[in-house]
C-alpha cells in the first residue's frame, strides 16, 4: 500500500512539471504569431532564450538529465530526420557527409583538447573530454531556417547528414574516451579501433535488420494507426536493442529511420498512410524540441559560467578553428574526390552552421560523478553550447545575405500553390462534364459554372507561364515535382500489387527501377 502511494506521488511530482514545460513551450510557440519581430528568431532559439530568462530569475521548470535526452528524447529526433532524408540524396552526397561525420569528429575532440590542455592547462584526459562532448553538430534551428528560405537543398542534405551519423560517431568517442580519467581504459589505438567497429557494427546490423522487417511487415496489411505506431516502436526498441548488445543507439535509430523513410514507406505504406506518419513525426519532433532546446536554457548555472569563462573562450576558439579545419580542408578533398562541387561560400555556411545542442548537454551530464572535474565540463559544455545557439544561431540569416546563397522558397510557394489550384480547377471541370446530364441540372446553371471554371483555369495557366517567363529556375522545379510525382506513381503501384497478392516479387528491384527514374 505504501509503494503504491509512493508510486503515485512520485507521478504526479513528475506530471506537474511536465506539463509546466509543455505549456511555456507552447505560449512560446504563440509569440510570433502576436509579435511580428519575433518571427525574426528561429523557433527553437526563441526557446533557447525564453529558458535563459527563466534560469536568470532561477526558475527550474525540471532537472534534466541524461538519461531523459538519450533515452526519451534522442530517438524520436534522430528517426524524425532520417525518416525525411532521401537516399537518393544523401547518395549524392555521401563522400562530404562521410568525411565531415567521421574525419570531422576526430579534428573536432582533437582540436578542443590540445587547446585546452596546452592553454588552459586542463588535464588532457578532461579536455578530451569535453572535446568529445562537443563534436556533434545540431543544427536543428539552421535546417529549419534553410527550408524557410529556400536555401540549396544540397546544402541541407550535407549538413543534416553530417549531423545524423556525427551523433552517433560523438556517442562512440565519448564512451570510449570516458575511461581514460577513470583508469579503466587505456589510450590503445588497436583497442579504439577495435570497439569502434564493434559498437557502429552492432547499431549498423541492428537498425537495418528492425527496419527491413517492419518494412516487409507493413506491405501485408494496410492499418495506418497499426503502422504509425510500429515506426514509434522502432525508434525506440532499436536504440534500447542496440545498447543492450553493445552498439551504438543512435546510429541504430538513424539507420531503422533512414529505411523505413526511403523503403519501407513507399513498399508497405499506401499514400495516405505515409501522410497520416509523416505527420505524426513532424508533431512528435516539433514537441521533442519544443521540451528540449527550453530546458537547455533553463538549465544554465550563470555563476558556473563566469567561474570558467576562460575555458569557454578557449573552448569556443578552438571548436570554432576545428570546424574551420573540418569543413575547409575536408571539403577541398571532397571537391577533389567527388563531382559536386561545394563552394567556398557554401563552405563557410557550413563552418558557421555547425550549432552544438542537445547531444552535447546529454554526454556533459553523463560525466560519472566520482570525476572532480564533472562541474567544469558541464559548465563549459553548456557555455559552449549556448554561444553557438545564440551568437551563431541569430546570425546565419544575415550570413546568408552576405554571402547570397539565400533561395527562392517563397517563390517556389506561389508557383506551387497556383499549380495546386489549377490541378484543382482541371478537376472540377472533369467532374463537370461526367455529371451534365445528371437529371435536374438546368443547362444555363450549368454553362454558368462551366464557364467560371473555365475562367479561372486560363487565368492560373496565364499566371503560371508569367512566373516561368520571369523565374526561368521554375522550369527546374517544376520538373523536380513532375520526377517525384512519376516516382511515387510507380511505387504505389507495385505496393498495390503485392498488397492485393498479384505481385509475388521481391521489390527491391522494383524500387531499384523506381530510383533509376528519379535519377535520370
Amino acid at each position: 500500500m505504501l509503494t503504491t502511494l509512493i508510486a503515485e506521488a512520485t507521478i504526479e511530482s513528475n506530471l506537474k512539471p511536465f506539463l509546466l514545460v509543455l505549456a511555456v513551450s507552447l505560449s512560446v510557440a504563440t509569440l510570433p504569431q502576436f509579435f511580428g519581430w519575433f518571427r525574426r528568431i528561429p523557433y527553437t532559439l526563441l526557446l533557447v532564450i525564453v529558458g535563459l530568462g527563466l534560469a536568470f530569475v532561477d526558475v527550474r521548470l525540471v532537472n534534466l538529465s541524461p538519461e531523459l535526452i538519450l533515452s526519451i528524447f534522442l530517438p524520436p529526433l534522430l528517426f524524425e530526420a532520417a525518416w525525411n532524408l532521401r537516399w537518393t540524396e544523401l547518395k549524392q552526397q555521401w563522400i562530404p557527409i562521410a568525411l565531415y561525420a567521421i574525419l570531422g569528429v576526430v579534428i573536432s575532440i582533437l582540436g578542443v583538447a590540445f587547446g585546452l590542455h596546452y592553454l588552459v592547462s586542463l588535464p588532457l584526459t578532461t579536455a578530451l573530454l569535453i572535446g568529445a562532448s562537443l563534436s556533434a553538430t545540431d543544427p536543428v534551428s539552421v535546417i529549419a531556417l534553410f527550408r524557410e528560405l529556400g536555401v540549396d537543398k544540397r546544402l541541407s542534405t550535407v549538413m543534416e547528414g553530417e549531423s545524423l551519423f556525427n551523433d552517433g560517431m560523438a556517442v562512440v568517442a565519448f564512451s570510449l574516451l570516458v575511461g581514460l580519467p577513470l583508469g579503466t581504459a587505456t589510450l590503445s589505438l588497436q583497442s579504439i579501433l577495435g570497439q569502434f567497429f564493434v559498437v557502429v557494427g552492432v547499431g549498423v546490423a541492428v537498425g537495418t535488420l528492425i527496419g527491413f522487417s517492419i518494412s516487409y511487415l507493413t506491405q501485408r496489411f494496410d492499418l495506418p494507426l497499426v503502422e504509425q505506431s510500429l515506426t514509434l516502436v522502432s525508434a525506440y526498441a532499436t536504440y534500447l536493442i542496440a545498447e543492450d548488445l553493445g552498439g551504438s543507439g543512435v546510429i541504430a535509430v538513424v539507420v531503422v529511420g533512414l529505411v523505413l523513410g526511403n523503403f519501407g514507406s513507399r513498399i508497405g505504406m499506401n499514400p495516405r498512410t505515409r501522410i497520416i506518419v509523416t505527420e505524426f513525426w513532424e508533431f512528435l519532433a516539433f514537441f521533442v524540441n519544443s521540451i528540449v532546446f527550453l530546458l537547455i536554457g533553463d538549465q544554465i548555472r550563470f555563476a558556473i559560467l563566469d567561474d570558467s569563462w576562460k575555458t569557454i573562450v578557449v573552448t569556443i576558439l578552438g571548436m570554432i578553428l576545428a570546424r574551420a579545419i573540418t569543413v575547409y580542408g575536408l571539403g577541398r578533398l571532397s571537391n577533389a574526390l567527388t563531382t559536386t562541387d561545394i563552394s567556398m561560400r557554401e563552405q563557410t555556411l557550413l563552418w558557421w552552421g555547425g550549432l552544438r545542442g542537445s547531444v552535447a548537454i546529454a554526454l556533459a551530464l553523463s560525466v560519472p560523478i566520482v570525476l572532480p572535474e564533472r562541474e567544469e565540463i558541464i559548465a563549459v559544455v553548456f557555455g559552449v553550447v549556448l554561444f553557438t545557439l545564440l551568437v551563431q544561431g541569430l546570425t546565419i540569416k544575415p550570413l546568408l545575405e552576405v554571402l547570397k546563397l539565400l533561395g527562392d522558397q517563397p517563390l517556389r510557394q506561389q508557383y506551387a500553390e497556383v499549380i495546386a489550384r489549377l490541378t484543382a480547377m482541371n478537376r472540377v471541370l472533369d467532374h463537370l462534364h461526367q455529371v451534365q446530364q445528371r437529371p435536374g441540372i438546368e443547362p444555363e446553371f450549368y454553362c454558368y459554372q462551366e464557364a467560371l471554371v473555365k475562367g479561372e483555369i486560363e487565368r492560373l495557366s496565364q499566371e503560371a507561364a508569367q512566373l516561368q517567363s520571369e523565374y526561368p529556375s521554375l522550369n527546374g522545379f517544376a520538373n523536380d515535382q513532375l520526377r517525384e510525382e512519376l516516382l511515387a506513381v510507380e511505387a504505389e503501384t507495385y505496393a498495390e500489387l503485392v498488397q492485393s497478392g498479384q505481385l509475388n516479387q521481391e521489390l527491391a528491384p522494383l524500387m531499384q527501377h523506381a530510383s533509376e527514374i528519379d535519377s535520370v
